[in-house]
C-alpha cells in the first residue's frame, strides 16, 4: 500500500514471495561457504598441510626406522599423516564459523527466515569437501614415500572410512566451538595446542616402545593412538573387534559433545 502526493491511496499486490526450500538454502549457503574458502585458500592448504606433515616426519625420521626389522616407516606413518590432515580441517573450519560470528554474518544469517540448524549443515557440507581434498592429497603423498594399501579394497576402504568419520566429528565439532567462541584468535590456540600435544605424544610417529615408561600409558590410551592403532589394522593386518572398542568409546565421546554443542545452538537461535 502506498500514498501519491494527491493524497489517494493505491494497493500494490506484490504477489506471493518465493519460497526457497531447505536444501536451497543449504545449497545456496554452503556455495557461499566454499567460494570463501577458496579466496582465503583454505583448498591450497588442504593440499599443503598433509604434503609438508608428511615431508617433516617421513624424511627426518625414515633412517632411524627403516634399520628396525620388520618395520615399514611409510606404512607406519600413513594412519597419523590423515589424522592430521583431518585435525587441520577441524581447525579450519572452527576458525571460519568463529569469523563468520566477528564480522556478524551469523547474526545476519539468524535474523533471516532460515532454518536454525541449515547454516551449520552447510558449514559442514563445505567442510566435508575440504576434508576430501585434504585426505586425498594426504594418501597421494603416502603412496610417493612409498605407502601402499596391503590388505585389499575392503580393508582400505574401512582404513580410509575411519578417518572420515573422525574428520566429520571432529569438524562438527570444532565448528560448534567457533560459534561459540566467536574469536578467531582465541579458538585458534585452543584447537592447535590439544592437537600439537596429542599428536606428538602419540603412537602414530614413533612406537609406544621408544616412550618413557612413565608416560606411555597416557601415550598408548588418548585417541589419536586408538584412532591410528585402529587404521594401521586395516592397514597392516591384526583386526579384531576388540581393537575397535576404544576408539569407538572416543568417537561416541565426540559426536556426544559435538551433537551437543550443536543442539545448544539451534535451542539458542530458535528462540532469538
Amino acid at each position: 500500500m502506498t500514498t501519491t502526493l494527491s493524497g489517494e491511496v493505491l494497493v500494490v499486490d506484490k504477489g506471493p514471495r518465493p519460497s526457497i526450500s531447505s536444501w536451497g538454502q543449504t545449497v545456496a549457503l554452503t556455495g557461499r561457504s566454499l567460494r570463501g574458502m577458496l579466496r582465503q585458500g583454505e583448498f591450497v592448504l588442504g593440499i599443503f598441510a598433509p604434503v609438508m606433515l608428511t615431508i617433516c616426519f617421513y624424511v627426518p625420521l625414515r633412517g632411524i626406522f627403516d634399520v628396525l626389522p620388520g618395520v615399514n616407516y611409510a606404512q607406519f606413518l600413513m594412519p597419523v599423516i590423515c589424522l592430521q590432515s583431518v585435525g587441520f580441517v577441524a581447525t579450519s573450519a572452527a576458525m571460519r564459523a568463529a569469523t563468520d560470528g566477528t564480522v556478524g554474518i551469523t547474526d545476519r544469517l539468524r535474523s533471516m527466515p532460515i532454518g536454525p540448524i541449515i547454516p551449520m549443515v552447510a558449514r559442514l557440507c563445505a567442510n566435508i569437501v575440504l576434508l576430501l581434498v585434504s585426505l586425498t592429497w594426504a594418501l597421494l603423498s603416502g603412496l610417493v614415500i612409498g605407502w601402499r594399501p596391503q590388505l585389499g579394497v575392503g580393508n582400505f576402504l574401512a582404513f580410509l572410512g575411519v578417518a572420515l568419520v573422525i574428520g566429520i566429528l571432529l569438524a562438527l565439532g570444532a565448528d560448534a566451538i567457533g560459534v561459540l567462541a566467536s574469536n578467531p584468535e582465541a579458538t585458534s590456540q585452543a584447537l592447535a595446542l590439544p592437537q600439537l600435544i596429542l599428536g606428538m605424544l602419540s603412537t602414530g610417529f614413533v612406537p609406544e616402545s621408544q616412550f618413557p615408561e612413565w608416560i606411555r600409558p597416557f601415550a598408548r590410551n588418548q585417541p589419536i593412538s586408538q584412532f591410528t592403532e585402529l587404521m594401521r589394522a586395516f592397514d597392516q593386518g591384526g583386526f579384531t573387534w576388540d581393537k575397535a572398542v576404544a576408539p569407538a568409546i572416543w568417537a561416541v565421546g565426540i559426536a556426544v559433545f559435538a551433537l551437543g554443542a550443536g543442539a545448544y545452538i539451534t535451542i539458542k537461535t530458535a528462540r532469538r
